[in-house]
């Protein structure tokens, strides 16, 4: 089986990822691959002047080694049977990572929130891997825990031993795209958990800005929706028999409708249209407002 793929620089956010990778790998029996990319000697570190010395070169490639073996340790520590491996290359973190993402069945990575304007910093690597990839690439923040994935116990403190929350789905009815939908289906069956389907309709696409809505078409508007969504999803519901599926059309975009699912999520997937832009790749507006708020794991699929 192909590894999961976990990229560390050492930072809380790429320690989380770390966890959640090994914990998805125990579950899929996957071999799990630590990658540390780069030089950098972590984000406390500042070289003097910017002089890059041989020295400097050696204590980075220490402190890289130290961060992949530390991270080897306290996951074989808490996963005894998971396989693990480590790779430390000079390569740029980017191209490292794209190019550890072709050959691995899934790659993760820590992600920071900045806040509720500035979101991700453009440019940031985990933004850039999620434009360009290829293959499905989970991101995860900082203080993502296990029992986050899980509901609370009888009492409603956390727990790891009560069934997981629900998956959480991204659907667009134009270009569902099959990846995404086995992806998030596959996903729940492993968690033995439902899954819920948010599809966001917009009634300005029919009306056009300012116009008036016309309450009896707009409800016509909303059963074609509920019905495009069943149509689409029924083919998946007879593969995936034990998945118990929830559906829901929304008025207005989704971003925001699965922002606030993702409260009570173990993990939201969404979609990424393969397509070259102008400068590298491009993602969505309903991705990026979910990258940007979601608070649990988010899939990022790309399909055509």
């Amino acid at each position: 089986m192909s590894p999961i793929t976990v990229g560390l620089d050492g930072s809380p956010e790429s320690l989380a990822a770390a966890d959640w990778a090994a914990r998805e790998a125990a579950q899929t029996a996957a071999p799990l691959r630590l990658l540390h990319a780069g030089d950098s000697p972590g984000p406390q570190y500042v070289p003097f002047m910017g002089v890059q010395t041989s020295a400097l070169i050696d204590v980075q490639r220490e402190w890289s080694d130290h961060l992949l073996r530390e991270a080897e340790r306290r996951l074989t520590e808490r996963h005894p049977g998971l396989r693990i491996t480590t790779e430390q290359v000079r390569e740029q973190a980017v191209p490292a990572l794209l190019t550890a993402g072709e050959a691995g069945e899934l790659l993760v990575l820590g992600s920071r929130r900045l806040g509720t304007v500035t979101g991700f910093l453009v440019g940031s690597v985990a933004l850039a891997v999620v434009a360009r990839t290829e293959r499905p690439v989970v991101l995860v923040r900082a203080g993502e825990h296990a029992q986050d994935e899980h509901l609370p116990d009888a009492t409603g403190a956390e727990a790891i031993t009560t069934p997981y929350r629900d998956v959480v789905l991204g659907l667009d009815l134009e270009n569902p795209g099959d990846a995404v939908v086995e992806f998030a289906f596959e996903a729940a069956r492993r968690r033995a958990t439902g899954l819920r389907v948010v599809h966001g309709w917009n009634p300005a696409a029919v009306y056009g800005y300012g116009a008036v809505l016309d309450a009896g078409l707009n409800a016509e508007l909303a059963e074609e929706a509920r019905h495009g969504l069943s149509d689409v999803l029924r083919p998946w519901k007879e593969k995936f028999p034990g998945v118990d599926v929830r559906e829901q059309a929304v008025i207005g975009g989704a971003g925001r409708h699965l922002v606030h699912a993702s409260r009570d999520a173990s993990l939201v997937v969404v979609g990424r249209k393969r397509r070259q832009a102008p400068v590298g790749g491009r993602i969505g507006p309903v991705t990026h407002a979910v990258l940007q708020h979601a608070t649990a794991p988010v899939a990022v699929v790309p399909h055509h």
